[in-house]
């Protein structure tokens, strides 16, 4: 990687990934690292990009503490219960509370999964 150099990062879903990576399949070839990742983004449950960025929105709107790529996290994974949502936020430094945690469930429970 020599001249290159990380300008700017940002924490997307892997729903919006898998978008872009679609969308540049159709005028361009994918690369073998391109097509790994398309191919393991497509073998996950997950919710649509439509509702991934509404997730995102309402998460945020609700929750003004969590970070975005602990956001992303939880759209990512998809945490069935309590103990999944508790790992996510294992290393993060805000630690929501039981409640907190039990009305981001109900917020992914609003919205279908795409199997």
């Amino acid at each position: 990687m020599i001249g290159k150099k990380i300008i700017e990062t940002e924490a997307i879903s892997s729903a919006r990934v898998k978008e872009i990576l679609e969308d540049f399949s159709q005028d361009n070839e994918l690369n073998y690292e391109q097509n790994l990742t398309l191919n393991h983004l497509a073998r996950f449950k997950k919710f649509s990009a439509e509702d991934t960025e509404e997730i995102m929105e309402k998460l945020q709107e609700e929750h003004p503490n969590l970070r975005t790529r602990a956001i992303v996290h939880i759209v990512d994974l998809v945490p069935q219960d309590l103990a999944d949502l508790r790992l996510i936020f294992a290393k993060e430094p805000y630690q929501p509370d039981k409640e907190e945690m039990e009305q981001i469930l109900e917020i992914l429970e609003q919205y279908d999964i795409i199997e």
